[in-house]
């Protein structure tokens, strides 16, 4: 499955963003460079994502750690 924006929630906190994202994809698929690609213009760098995985009922943190070239999102797994 891939990125689906009707899954992501944003939630303000500060100067970050907070977003809850829920997929059947597993951790290692989200956590993978360029997942969050489509999502470019609403991420940046130290934004939090909340990943439930609705396929084996886990949750895991991501933190946006790059928006670098203007289209490719990557994320640190912080779980």
């Amino acid at each position: 499955m891939a990125y689906s924006a009707d899954n992501m929630k944003r939630m303000n906190v500060g100067d970050e963003s907070m977003y809850i994202y829920k997929s059947s994809d597993a951790i290692a698929t989200v956590a993978a460079s360029g997942y969050f690609n489509s999502a470019y213009a609403e991420l940046k760098k130290g934004d939090a994502i909340i990943v439930i995985d609705s396929s084996t009922p886990t949750i895991d943190i991501c933190v946006v750690s790059s928006t670098t070239g203007a289209t490719t999102v990557t994320v640190v797994n912080g779980s």
